[in-house]
């Protein structure tokens, strides 16, 4: 039996509730873990509040689950320090680390990464369903917003380490001495926010018949000049 939508989302709440009430218990660095949910404590209410007036389409809310579910592990252990490498070898026996040449502890990268592969899609469903984008545009503005967002998010970043400092804002900006750390987070939400785009653009062009047309109409200039 299929569930309602009411339930379905009520169902993924609870359960990130559960995740972040388990990961909540004894972080790495506790002062780290409530910067980090701060945004959290900002999106959630918002998204439940929200739920009345605009709903989200169960893939956007997945999706946003397995953002949030993954950003509360990188809150829990700080970015700089999840275990990934040891997780992994556990599963397989095998160093990704070692077997790449990596020296510094990339869960920061996935989580940008995410952020774009993950939450261009939800962008696209505001863009499409308030802003009324059609074509091109539906796949151009959500990659667009998560650049922007991308870009906010290292300025706030900045802002945080300057504002706490030591080792506080060490923790929270997470660079791990790379001068071009927030130049590769962005990019690595650029490449995650082209990578949704795309295959939504796949997935739609095999299923929608008037993809094209809808692309060439889009990119058809509807006021001209006097």
């Amino acid at each position: 039996m299929k569930l309602s939508h009411r339930r379905y989302v009520s169902i993924l709440l609870g359960l990130f509730v559960l995740f972040w009430l388990a990961l909540a218990i004894e972080p790495v660095d506790r002062a780290d873990w409530m910067l980090e949910n701060a945004l959290v404590a900002l999106a959630v209410p918002l998204l439940v509040v929200t739920y009345r007036f605009f709903r989200f389409s169960r893939t956007s809310y997945t999706l946003i689950f397995a953002f949030l579910c993954l950003h509360e592990v990188g809150a829990h252990y700080t970015y700089a320090k999840v275990p990934y490498d040891a997780w992994l070898q556990a599963l397989t026996g095998h160093s990704f680390d070692v077997q790449l040449g990596v020296t510094r502890n990339h869960f920061d990268r996935l989580g940008h990464f995410a952020f774009g592969l993950l939450l261009s899609y939800p962008m696209r469903e505001i863009f499409v369903r308030v802003a009324d984008a059609r074509g091109f545009w539906s796949y151009y503005l959500p990659l667009d917003m998560t650049m922007a967002f991308s870009m906010i998010f290292e300025l706030v970043e900045w802002a945080a380490a300057v504002v706490f400092g030591g080792d506080l804002g060490v923790a929270y900006l997470g660079t791990q001495g790379d001068p071009w750390d927030a130049q590769k987070d962005m990019l690595m939400a650029t490449l995650g926010g082209l990578a949704a785009m795309v295959v939504t653009a796949v997935v739609n062009g095999r299923h929608q018949r008037d993809f094209a047309r809808e692309w060439i109409e889009s990119l058809r200039v509807k006021q001209k000049t006097r």
